[in-house]
């Protein structure tokens, strides 16, 4: 039931933000961190009266507590208001010993109207143990998962042109989705790049070009940016891409591993072309919310044979097999052959 209660969390804690009406236990979790901490916060406000958050809002680190703690600041009455706040980050409630779980779902079946209790993940993963059936029960009845994730393509390109607007930037479409490829969809992560972008960009709207020159792109666009130049047979280009990776200390194995994905995506892309079939097939296959990858795909995959994307990907796989088996390997050295020799491939 908890699960099934996630998905329409979300939505139901902003109406009850917006209508005054929030419930008593909430568990915040997801990657969106910019969500998360706009809506704790929002709540917070609905509920504790300016000046009085040192009586009615209490923050808690989840390490080290206790629930006979937790129980004695839930059960304090608020203080000139309605209600209390409680927020506690990283409890990881399924690592209590049985006499602490059962004091728990006590705690949570007794729950006080005039307390509001919101747990928060941040460093720790919500991740409910089924095996004990009596805690997910009380959880299951009483608290609200709410799961803060990436928003939906549609809204995520409105917010952007919403944040470039307030900077005095306008951004189209196509240059959005340019963005998003480069930093990624989560908010928090956008934010300080759209700041930095509005600040650079010389006219009113802003170019993928004034984006390339100043946003930190993420991994993932770092190594399809390094697999393009492969595919072009532009070694010089893929190694500088390697090499600012590397001084970036990103390990070489993990490097690997996302040059493997980003490898069978452009394989998986040449056989869509083999095989009549259009962006859209190739979404789907790879779980993709916007065409913008999924067309920079196929026009790489164009530049490649078949033969060629197939024995990139096995190679890869050859490759992560001798670094994670054989002691002493050097990876960066043997990232950097490897880049030659699929350069190399292409050109024949």
């Amino acid at each position: 039931m908890a699960e099934k209660k996630a998905n329409g969390a979300y939505q139901q804690l902003k109406k009850d933000i917006a209508a005054g009406t929030l419930g008593t236990v909430y568990i915040f979790c997801g990657e969106e961190t910019y969500l998360r901490e706009y809506y704790l916060d929002q709540a917070v406000r609905k509920l504790v009266p300016a000046g009085m958050e040192e009586f009615n809002y209490h923050k808690l680190e989840g390490k080290g507590l206790t629930v006979q703690t937790l129980s004695e600041l839930v059960e304090a009455m608020p203080m000139l208001s309605e209600r209390t706040v409680i927020q506690v980050v990283d409890f990881d409630i399924f690592k209590l010993n049985d006499e602490q779980r059962k004091a728990f779902a006590a705690l949570l079946e007794d729950f006080p109207d005039y307390c509001c209790l919101i747990f928060v993940y941040d460093q720790l993963e919500y991740k409910p143990n089924r095996t004990m059936k009596t805690l997910c029960k009380a959880l299951d009845a009483h608290a609200a998962v709410v799961k803060f994730e990436a928003q939906s393509r549609s809204d995520l390109l409105n917010w952007v042109g919403r944040r470039f607007k307030a900077l005095g930037k306008t951004i189209d479409a196509q240059t959005a989705e340019h963005l998003l490829f480069t930093c990624g969809n989560l908010m928090d992560g956008l934010i300080p790049e759209i700041g930095k972008i509005a600040a650079y960009a010389k006219g009113r709207t802003v170019t993928k070009a004034e984006i390339d020159a100043v946003a930190a792109p993420i991994l993932e666009a770092q190594v399809f940016d390094m697999t393009a130049a492969i595919s072009k047979g532009d070694y010089d280009r893929a190694a500088e891409l390697l090499g600012t990776l590397l001084k970036l200390q990103q390990e070489p194995i993990m490097l690997l591993a996302v040059m493997g994905k980003e490898l069978r995506k452009l394989y998986t892309a040449r056989l869509a072309i083999d095989n009549g079939r259009d962006k859209f097939w190739l979404m789907e296959r790879w779980n993709m919310r916007s065409d913008y990858p999924a067309r920079l795909l196929l026009e790489s995959a164009r530049r490649v044979s078949t033969a060629w994307a197939a024995e990139a990907v096995k190679r890869c796989q050859e490759l992560d097999r001798r670094m994670k088996s054989v002691t002493g390997v050097d990876g960066e050295a043997e990232l950097k052959q490897f880049l030659m020799e699929l350069a190399q491939g292409v050109r024949r």
